[in-house]
Formats: structure tokens, sequence, C-alpha cells
């Protein structure tokens, strides 16, 4: 059947017959005549559709739809320069296709993030829902593209896993074993070789080390899928289940890999700018003043790259005072990134304190730092962070024993550095972090289409 998407008719202007399918955002009727606000998905901006007595049959009936009705409607479209819109529908025929009760919970008026969050099938009918998961979609393909155009290999990496890699502490654990009546073995721990896998087994809480191993035979690889972890936090930026984009490259060291992150970085935000200016412009009026505006000045900035030590030599030098100490030994908090951001703009934080990261990350000749890196930018602070793999074997053995990491789970994993192991780094993105640096939405909830946090896990 015939369909015309109301973008398409906004973008070319041109005076034709139409047919136009979608959902009832405003109807105001008077007695000669009305005016429906139509929207059907395709772009945040609705279409005015004029309706009267003389050219559509069921003008009385039309004159009572309801917010939230879906309607297939013919007409023709009418350009009008001098008024707000720049085209309008003139009906000629509306039929109701769904009905819509009064009870209806998304009516035309400003609700807030919060009562939103309890009608989580419904908002991405909002203006602001429908730009935010339109970015989102929108980001999600530059990624690829991105990652396409540079010749990565896209790796789908395992959900379950029995590697250890961010702690099983923050691992969700699976098991098919009755709860009501679990297999115990002589040391009254959980007999799990009766389980499904023979072993223990987690949904994953990074695809890093999967696609480390394709990456000694692609060298450049990328996976980006859905990502789980246990930590019980109710604040803004944390959930559950979220989106990792974990890129790994051989023959790559730290200097490599900000060069990658860096690019990466202004190609998404150029390809959102591009293809998304309604829903940027949206966002930049209702969610951040001056966010396109930020947007593009990163596009432009050259990111600049200090240590750690020089970092926490700045903020114990600034003379402000902190809720939170700097420290060498210790992590940058949200009030140092913010400090930060804002004398630098974009700034890469390298070499870390070694004992507060990660088993499998480069050590510095220093002995006291590794080859790791965050990626700091103005209006959010942390956005990715990464490191130079450590591809010595008996270096990498002995960390593994300092930081309590079960060799049996990872065997496999020291083969890429005993079979033609090379120098290698890789980083992780958030992917809804990303998402709201680019709409300015400031709660990680508002991002994810079904939020899982603490408490939450409705749909």
């Amino acid at each position: 059947m015939r369909r015309d998407r109301i973008k398409k008719l906004l973008q070319d202007k041109v005076e034709k017959e139409a047919v136009i399918y979608g959902w009832v955002r405003t109807n105001r009727s008077q007695s000669q005549f009305g005016f429906l606000n139509i929207n059907d998905g395709s772009t945040v901006t609705n279409l005015q559709v004029v309706y009267d007595p003389e050219h559509i049959k069921n003008f009385e009936e039309v004159s009572k739809f309801r917010t939230g009705m879906s309607v297939e409607i013919k007409g023709n479209v009418v350009l009008t320069p001098e008024m707000k819109q720049p085209l309008e529908l003139h009906a000629t025929e509306i039929n109701l296709l769904g009905d819509c009760p009064e009870d209806y919970p998304i009516q035309p008026k400003r609700h807030t993030p919060e009562f939103l969050r309890q009608y989580a099938h419904l908002r991405c009918r909002t203006n602001k829902f429908n730009a935010v998961f339109r970015i989102r979609s929108v980001a999600a393909l530059a990624i690829h593209e991105y990652f396409q155009s540079n010749g990565f290999v896209y790796v789908h990496t395992p959900l379950v896993t029995c590697a250890d890699c961010e702690g099983s502490n923050q691992m969700f654990k699976i098991t098919t074993l009755d709860f009501n009546d679990l297999p115990k073995g002589e040391d009254g721990k959980v007999d799990f070789s009766r389980d499904l896998f023979g072993k223990q087994a987690f949904i994953t809480g990074s695809g890093q080390l999967q696609v480390e191993t394709f990456a000694m035979g692609f060298s450049d690889v990328y996976t980006f899928g859905p990502t789980f972890r246990t930590e019980n936090s109710n604040n803004k930026t944390h959930a559950n289940e979220f989106w990792m984009i974990e890129p790994e490259m051989a023959f790559c060291d730290l200097n490599g890999l900000m060069d990658t992150e860096e690019e990466l970085v202004k190609y998404v935000i150029k390809y959102v700018l591009e293809r998304c200016p309604d829903e940027i412009d949206f966002c930049d009026q209702f969610i951040e003043k001056g966010l396109k505006d930020r947007l593009t000045k990163l596009i432009t900035s050259d990111f600049k790259r200090i240590t750690h030590h020089d970092a926490v030599d700045l903020l114990l030098n600034s003379g402000k005072k902190w809720e939170f100490m700097p420290s060498y030994d210790a992590d940058i908090q949200h009030e140092h990134e913010i400090f930060l951001t804002s004398k630098f703009g974009p700034v890469f934080v390298t070499d870390w304190p070694r004992d507060i990261k990660a088993w499998y990350m480069k050590d510095n000749p220093d002995g006291k730092t590794v080859a790791a890196v965050d990626l700091l930018v103005p209006g959010s602070g942390e956005l990715m962070g990464g490191s130079q793999r450590e591809e010595n074997m008996e270096v990498l053995q002995k960390k593994m024993e300092e930081f309590h990491v079960d060799k049996e789970t990872v065997a496999w994993y020291l083969d890429t550095r005993k079979y033609g192991g090379n120098i290698h780094s890789g980083f992780g993105l958030g992917f809804e972090r990303l998402i709201m640096y680019l709409t300015g939405v400031d709660n990680i909830r508002d991002v994810i289409p079904f939020p899982r946090t603490p408490k939450n896990c409705e749909y």
C-alpha cells in the first residue's frame, strides 16, 4: 500500500497528493475546521493536518479524535512558507485505525523522566525519546561504519562465558541446577561439574579476552554488544545491562590506541550531527542548552595528553578545595575530571597507578604504573578507557598470580602470548555513556529502551 513518510514530505516540500499513517499528538477542533498534529515516528517533527466538513465526510467523528489514536489520512500537501511550519496536509479522507482511551498516559504536556520511566513501553512516542532513540540508532550505525571502513573485523563474542575478565564478583552467575536441590561436593560447595557446561558459568561482563584472540589473527577487530554487571549502584551513570564497543588492535601501542579513540569519537559525533539535525536541535533546545556547540567544538579540538601523575600535580596545585583530595595512588574523581576538561577540553590521562588497574594492562618501566588511558570530555567526564595489553608471557603470569586470577579459566588466553604474541592495545566505550554525551541526557535510564537497574527489571 502507498505510504508517504512525514520526514520525506517535510524534506521534499512538494505540493502533491499524499497518504500518511501515524498517531494523533493533538487535535484542535472548531465548528468549521480542525487541526490534527500527526507523528509517524519518521521524525521528531509533527505534521499539521487541516480538516473541514467540506472535504471529509466524518468531520464530527474526527473532531473527537483523541491523543494516541492511530489514523490513516489522505490529502493534498500545501506549502505554507509564511507560517511556522513549511507545509501542511489538507485532508480529503481520515480513517481511524486504532482507538485510544482517555486514560492514555502520554498526554500532550511535559512529563518528568521519572514518570515516563514507568511507561518505558510508551515513552518512545514522546518527542524527547523519539529524538534520543533515533540518535542511538544512527550512532550505532556510525560506529560500525567507522570500523568497517577502516578494515576492522566485527567479532561476535559470547554472552555466556567461563572467563573472568572484570572479576567474577561483578558477573551474573548462570546455572541449570535446581536451587532447591543443589548438588554438593565433599567440601560442601556446589558441584558445578554437574551443571550444563560442567563448570561455573557467567553472563559476560566484557568481550575483551575473546576479541583479543581474534586480533592475533585479523590484526584489527571489534565487538559491539550487550554486557552485564552486578554492581548494586543507583547513580545516574550505571546500569546492570548495557552495550559496549571493544576494539582490539595488534601491533599497536598506547599512542596508536589514543589516535584511534580520538578519530572514532570525532567520526561518530560528525556522523550524528549530519544525519540527525532535527533531533540534535531538539536536544539542544529542550534537554541541554548549548549541546550543538559543545559537540561541534569537540570535532575541531585537539585532544591533550597528560599523565596521571601530571594531572594530580595540576589538581593539587590548583588552589581549589576538593571534596576528595587528589592522590598519586588513586582514581580521579568526577570533580577532578570537570576541572581537567575545563582547562584542556578533551584530554587523555595516561600511565595510571598499577594497583588500581586491571591485571592484563602493560606494566610501565617504572614498575608503579601501567600503560592505561582514560579519555575525559567536557560535560561528561570519562567517556572511554583502554590500555596497551601486557604481551610478555612471564610478566602476565606473575600479574595473574598477584591479582588472584584463575589461570585455568583463561589458559587459552595465554596462548595469544605463547604463539606469535606482539604489542597490542584495546579500549572499551560504553555505548550508553556515548549517547548521554550526544543528547545531553543526564541519566543512563533514559538512553536505554528498557533499563535494567537494581530493583528494576520490568518488561
